[in-house]
């Protein structure tokens, strides 16, 4: 079984695999979510001086992946070729995520750089063997379906859970009086609340780190490259790839696109809530919750939508469902009549994120085949560089990300310490949430649409490989 490409996995093997998703969501994705509304808001520091972090940190990455893609498929640790690097970069790494979020030195930018760039590396060190992990489970186009499936279910939990984050904050953020509520209230965007973000991202680091020893114990990787080829893998292979492996290109760029587009979206919608709606910290919530609802509903129902529709019909359907809840969003907010009422909001978020879910969902299944690409092209399954390489252009994509909103933030007018905002400063929080990522969104079906591997195309690929060995 295990020299057949065709074979299935069980459902405890599938949940396992996928268990190593939620941890990194509830460690990484909190990070990316929060992390800017935290530095500007509680440590102290400036928009435009956290963009800037954000992209020296991914310009580091871009040097470093590469590293630890090459590093990754060559060495043979004896608990596993890909999952031995959960445990050992899993440990680091929480550690790091929770420094992060520590206030002890408040407004110090040398102690904000050495936090993130620390958790951003160890992060590569667990995500990149996390994602070759997944090609060296099976070949098999429907069991990767299922497969990306599942992590999507999961990694979408994660997302659920790290959105409940104002709820947690509140229980440990100090109270406020409110004359409107006429009550004290939590209130976790003050410098004062740096104690419970530092509490609530402890809870979500070890709770993240358990889950990734937990998919370590349960995966048995299949598909690996042997010894003898693993000694010649070298740094440079990574850009050799990216040149002879054009289905890996086109998803690199759609990668960079799409995180770019999440990363966007994902580090206003507190700002949105906070600023233009001025929402309770459960209506936050709910809204947040909202970008995770659909994956639980939509997501057991990819392989279905991919049967129907085909991968390009897919993507473009999709697409088209995430326009459209971006453009009731933003019609819905700029009529102040129809603002007031939070529940045409929800649906307007529930209608955006169902499509951007699939969307940014589904183009994980793609990774495992175009490894088995470079594999049928070359002879060598590469599964840690092409996700190194993949992981590049996603963390260039959240660079890309994390500047623009700070930026925009700062050439509107956002000042943190005022109690309200100026028309133009709301005006430019709207277009981060809906605008921008609708035209990004676009651009990704423009670059996707290119892709060539069909699942009659991956079929053949995988009978010409196995015939060979």
């Amino acid at each position: 079984m295990e020299q057949n490409g065709n074979d299935r996995l069980t459902w405890f093997q599938r949940i396992s695999f996928s268990s190593g998703d939620l941890a990194q969501n509830l460690i990484y994705q909190t990070i990316s979510i929060w992390l800017l509304f935290y530095y500007n808001n509680v440590f102290g520091l400036e928009p435009e001086v956290v963009a800037t972090m954000f992209l020296v940190v991914r310009i580091i990455d871009i040097v470093w992946d590469p590293v630890v893609g090459a590093f990754v498929d060559r060495a043979n640790p004896r608990w596993g070729k890909y999952r031995s690097w959960l445990v050992l970069g899993g440990i680091p790494m929480a550690g790091f995520a929770m420094l992060c979020f520590w206030n002890g030195f408040s407004g110090s930018l040398l102690y904000a750089y050495i936090t993130y760039v620390g958790m951003s590396m160890f992060y590569t060190l667990v995500g990149v063997p996390y994602g070759a992990l997944n090609s060296s489970l099976t070949r098999n186009t429907d069991e990767i379906t299922i497969l990306t499936s599942v992590r999507m279910i999961f990694a979408n939990l994660g997302g659920l859970i790290i959105k409940t984050l104002p709820m947690v904050i509140a229980i440990f953020a100090p109270k406020v009086y409110n004359p409107e509520l006429g009550r004290e209230v939590a209130v976790y965007n003050i410098p004062q609340a740096g104690t419970a973000w530092f509490i609530t991202m402890g809870i979500f680091s070890l709770a993240g780190l358990a889950l990734l020893f937990f998919c370590f114990f349960n995966t048995h990787e299949r598909f690996v490259m042997d010894e003898q080829q693993s000694d010649s893998v070298k740094a440079r292979d990574l850009w050799m790839e990216l040149v002879r492996n054009r289905p890996l290109r086109i998803l690199s760029v759609f990668f960079f696109i799409a995180f770019t587009m999440m990363s966007v979206s994902n580090a206003t919608d507190s700002y949105f809530m906070a600023y233009n709606i001025g929402a309770t910290p459960f209506m936050t919530t709910v809204f947040m919750w909202l970008g995770t609802i659909p994956a639980f509903i939509l997501l057991p129902l990819v392989p279905a939508f991919k049967r129907r529709l085909g991968k390009g019909g897919m993507f473009k359907v999709f697409t088209a469902f995430a326009i459209l809840g971006m453009a009731l969003l933003y019609v819905f907010v700029s009529i102040p009549a129809i603002k007031e009422h939070f529940l045409l909001l929800c649906i307007a978020q529930f209608i955006k994120n169902a499509g951007v879910l699939i969307v940014t969902g589904y183009m994980w299944a793609l990774v495992p085949e175009v490894v088995t690409y470079g594999e049928y092209k070359t002879g060598r399954r590469m599964a840690g560089i092409a996700n190194a390489l993949t992981c590049i252009f996603l963390k260039a994509g959240m660079a890309l990300g994390g500047v623009i909103p700070g930026y925009v933030l700062a050439w509107v007018g956002f000042n943190s310490q005022a109690s309200a905002q100026t028309a133009l400063a709301q005006q430019g929080i709207l277009w981060l949430v809906t605008v921008i990522p609708a035209v990004l969104m676009l651009i990704g079906l423009t670059v996707i649409n290119r892709y060539e591997l069909t699942d009659e195309r991956m079929d053949s690929i995988n009978g010409e490989i196995e015939s060979r060995q």
